[in-house]
């Protein structure tokens, strides 16, 4: 009996795919995410706000490409690297959240997530659901169906 106590003392666990994005580390739910992938022939839809990369054709399914550096108000990179892509779904419509690079899977306590820091910036802080401290670094996780709330206006496109 004790020993069931003691792993519920240790909580629910939370894994995450980590993906830095203008430098910062961010955290999407393992939940969430269908895929990874390299984004190949991004069409632009015409009319669509800046923060719509476009669609493009995985595996016969029409995505919508997010990008996040406008969606999170950062400047575009100078690197000249071609980003990587998170599918995530939201009620059936497929979407590519382009990111800058993909990191490793995390598996933390949920009871580590914290509120967004006051001294969040704003605009990371409407997107995020919480914050997890990692060796002297900040994730901020994202939560999935605000990065989505963009998607109205787009859609009529």
């Amino acid at each position: 009996m004790a020993s069931n106590k003691m792993q519920s003392n240790e909580g629910a666990m939370v894994e995450y795919v980590t993906a830095m994005i203008g430098g910062q580390l961010f955290g999407l739910p393992i939940s969430r995410v269908q895929d990874v992938f390299m984004p190949e022939r991004v069409t632009r839809v015409p009319l669509s706000s800046r923060e719509i990369a476009g669609v493009l054709n995985l595996r016969g399914r029409i995505v919508t490409v997010v990008d996040m550096r406008a969606r999170l108000g950062l400047p575009q990179p100078e690197d000249g690297k071609v980003p990587m892509a998170v599918g995530v779904d939201l009620r059936g419509e497929s979407y590519g959240l382009l990111i800058d690079q993909i990191g490793e899977v995390l598996r933390l306590p949920e009871a580590g997530m914290e509120e967004n820091p006051v001294n969040l910036d704003p605009r990371m802080a409407k997107l995020a659901g919480g914050v997890h401290r990692l060796d002297g670094q900040l994730m901020v996780v994202l939560d999935v169906d605000r990065v989505l709330e963009l998607a109205p206006e787009m859609m009529a496109a």
